[in-house]
Formats: structure tokens, C-alpha cells, sequence
């Protein structure tokens, strides 16, 4: 980091965003076959211990009385799950560091995604060296956003358009992977070759056990994205979603064992099946520790503030909205309805079919009956939801929606 985080508050943020950033830099060193993308989870490592440590000494000093220690011991799970997440991420990357194998099919399958990692360094003599971030419209450039900036042994996570970029970066990126050639040729990088399938054929066990694995990666990015907003919100709502998924990837993980098993029988080598099995360990205790941080709100403990502060803004609400067939929504695109606009919410996952989208992008296309998972600003919600096409007929209470041609 490229600031010490001085207070508790600055640093659970900074060890909530380090962790998020190792998870999706281990993928991308699995997805690209990247060694030193893999290496760089694990110095990120080395930066989010210290500050583990220090945030477990700042908790410790900061409680006077007993009555004190029980807010106070929220925290200290909140922290446990953000190094056990961390933890999880070093597990992802050791796949590639450590060459415990992997069918190509996930490979294939994974950096083909919607969204995906990636890293760039700026080298001397590109469009991108001694020139302000801004200035060079990477989103819409290349379809991806920057992440954080390594530069020598320094972080930068908290990074703006002001920043100027120095031949030597490393850049990390999230986007659509259509974007990966213009970003290079920006950076003066290596032209990427993306990966390709083998020539064998897919075993029918193993196809199973690979669409398996990729929702097990969705629906733990999904837990966790919804964790932290129920414990910023106090939502019980939320932390029951959270359990669920934690249910669902439990079940998960169990078949994809199974199928790999006997997809290892058919294989005369079975070893490159052996990171499936990491991957879904890794993705299962990611659910295991969203749940363990929605167990608070489930329980209804004294969490303690400076989880919201730290964690997100509390002026915000999180909703879950249907979209109604024939409303505005139905059949747009995300990018068509800019609801990060008007009414200035964000997406953080779409439930469609009894499956999550997480994240999703702009190229994303509602159908109706599809759930909206959204935060934003508590005024903007009864917009929401008539672009969705409801309205919201309990706006002070327990949320209820009516269809707008009901209500004349």
C-alpha cells in the first residue's frame, strides 16, 4: 500500500479491498498462465498479514470494559474472514506456481468469461508512460478499469485519474477480455495469445464438473459481495441470501468431487485434474467465510460501527427488485438503462433461473422475471423500481411491490 493505513477504519477497508484484489488476480494467474501474476497474490499476502496484525493489536487496545469487547469481537471475525479469503487466494494461486494441473477446458472456459483480470507493465516509450491515468480512457478504450497500480514495492489501490503512470507499472485491470490486445499495444507489452482447448475430447464427468466449478466461482464472489453489504446494512434479508449460497456451494462441491473422480478414471494421467479439486476447496470456504461474517447479523450481535464506515456507506440501501415483463427494463441492456446514472444504483448480481450473474456488465440483457440485486441511494429506489416496473406501495416499511397498470 502506498500509505500505512492510520485508524481501524482505513485499514479494514484497505484489507477488504487487498483481499477482493487477490482473489481476482489468482484467477486471472489461472486463467492466463501467468506465474508472476500468481506471485504477486502471495506478496500481497505478505502486505495484508502486517495488517491483520495490526488491526488485531489496535482491537485488543481499544476495549475498556467488557461491554466494549462484544462489539468489539464482530470486528475481529470480520477480520478473520477477510484473511481467511485472503488465504484462500494464495490456495488459487499455487495451481499455477506450484503446476498442480488443470484440464484446459477451465482454462478455456474461465478466461473466456464476461469479465476477467488481467496485467500490464508500462514500458518505456508507450502511449502510456508520463501521462495522467485519465488521459488515456482505459474504460472506454479497452472495455477495462484499473484495479491497482504495483509500482517497484509499492501499492496503489486507492487510484484516480490523476495519477501519472511511470514506465515499470504494473497495472491490474478488470474488463472485458475483447479488451486485452488494445491495452497491450498501449503498454508496449507482449502480444497475449489467449488460452486454447486440447485435443482431447471432453469427458462428459469432467464437462460436468467444469460448469460446476465456474458457478461455484460466481456464487462465492456472489456471497461475499452480498456479506459485506448486509453487515454495512444490517440487512437479515441479505444474510439469509448469503446462508443459502453457502448451502447451494456445499452441495456443489460435493458433486464436482464425484464427477472428477470418475472422470480421473478415464484419464491415464488423472494429476491434471487435481486443481479442479483445489479450485472448488478454495471457492467453498470463500462461501464459508461470507456466511461466517453474515452470522452476526443472522444472530443479531452488536456489530460494531466501524464495520459500516469501513465497509461501505451507510446512507446506502440495498434492494432486490423483479423486473416486470414489458417495463422499461425488460429487454434492455444494462448499458441501455445506465441505472448507475439514473437513479444511481449498481448491479451487484442478477437472479435469473435459480442462478447468480455477478457483477454483471453493461452487455448483460434483463428478461422479465429476472431479480435485481442493487445498491444506491435510499431516495432513488422508488425509481427503481418503476423502471423495473413496479411501484413500491410500503415505502417506510417491509417492502412490497405492485404491478403499475394495477395501480391505474
Amino acid at each position: 500500500m502506498e500509505d500505512r493505513p492510520r485508524n481501524l477504519r482505513e485499514m479494514l477497508a484497505a484489507a477488504k479491498d487487498s483481499s477482493e484484489l487477490m482473489v481476482d488476480l489468482a484467477y486471472a494467474a489461472l486463467f492466463f498462465g501467468d506465474p508472476g501474476m500468481a506471485e504477486e497474490v502471495g506478496a500481497l499476502e505478505e502486505t495484508l498479514s502486517e495488517l491483520v496484525q495490526d488491526m488485531r493489536g489496535v482491537c485488543i487496545m481499544a476495549v475498556r470494559n467488557p461491554r466494549e469487547s462484544e462489539g468489539m469481537s464482530s470486528v475481529l471475525q470480520v477480520i478473520s474472514a477477510i484473511e481467511r479469503i485472503a488465504n484462500d487466494a494464495v490456495d488459487i494461486a499455487r495451481i499455477v506456481t506450484h503446476k498442480v494441473g488443470i484440464p484446459a477446458e477451465l482454462v478455456a472456459d474461465l478466461s473466456a468469461a464476461e469479465e476477467v483480470s488481467h496485467r500490464v507493465l508500462v514500458s518505456e516509450g508507450s502511449h502510456l508512460a508520463h501521462r495522467p491515468l485519465a488521459a488515456h480512457e482505459l474504460p472506454i478504450q479497452t472495455g477495462m478499469r484499473v484495479m491497482a497500480v504495483r509500482r517497484e514495492r509499492r501499492w496503489i489501490t486507492d487510484v484516480n485519474g490523476d495519477l501519472i503512470l511511470v514506465p515499470g507499472d504494473a497495472l491490474f485491470l478488470r474488463g472485458s477480455p475483447d479488451g486485452i490486445t488494445r491495452l497491450r499495444e498501449l503498454a508496449a507489452a507482449e502480444k497475449w495469445v489467449p488460452p486454447t482447448i486440447s485435443d482431447d475430447p471432453i469427458l462428459t464427468d469432467l464437462d460436468r464438473a467444469v460448469d460446476v466449478l465456474v458457478e461455484m466461482k460466481n456464487l462465492s464472489e456472489v456471497a461475499v459481495g452480498l456479506a459485506y453489504s448486509a453487515l454495512v446494512l444490517q440487512d437479515r434479508g441479505l444474510a439469509a441470501e448469503v446462508r443459502q449460497l453457502e448451502d447451494r456451494l456445499d452441495e456443489m462441491k460435493d458433486r464436482l468431487e464425484l464427477w472428477v473422480l470418475r472422470a480421473a478414471s478415464g484419464k491415464p494421467d488423472p494429476s491434471v485434474l487435481r486443481g479442479l479439486l483445489h479450485l472448488s476447496q478454495a471457492a467453498e470456504d470463500i462461501g464459508d467465510q461470507a456466511q461466517a461474517m453474515v452470522w452476526l447479523i443472522e444472530q443479531q450481535e452488536d456489530v460494531h460501527p466501524v464495520l459500516s464506515l469501513a465497509l461501505g456507506d451507510s446512507d446506502e440501501v440495498v434492494v432486490k427488485v423483479p423486473v416486470g415483463l414489458d417495463s422499461e427494463a425488460d429487454g434492455a441492456t444494462l448499458a441501455d438503462l445506465q441505472l448507475s446514472i439514473e437513479p444511481g444504483f449498481t448491479v451487484l448480481a442478477i437472479r435469473r433461473g435459480g442462478g447468480y450473474l455477478y457483477r454483471p456488465s453493461g452487455r448483460v440483457r434483463l428478461l422479465a422475471d429476472d431479480e435485481l440485486i442493487a445498491s444506491g441511494p435510499d431516495e432513488g429506489r422508488e425509481r427503481l423500481a418503476l423502471r423495473c416496473g413496479w411501484q413500491i406501495v410500503d415505502p417506510d416499511g417491509e417492502m412490497a411491490f405492485e404491478p403499475l397498470d394495477s395501480l391505474g
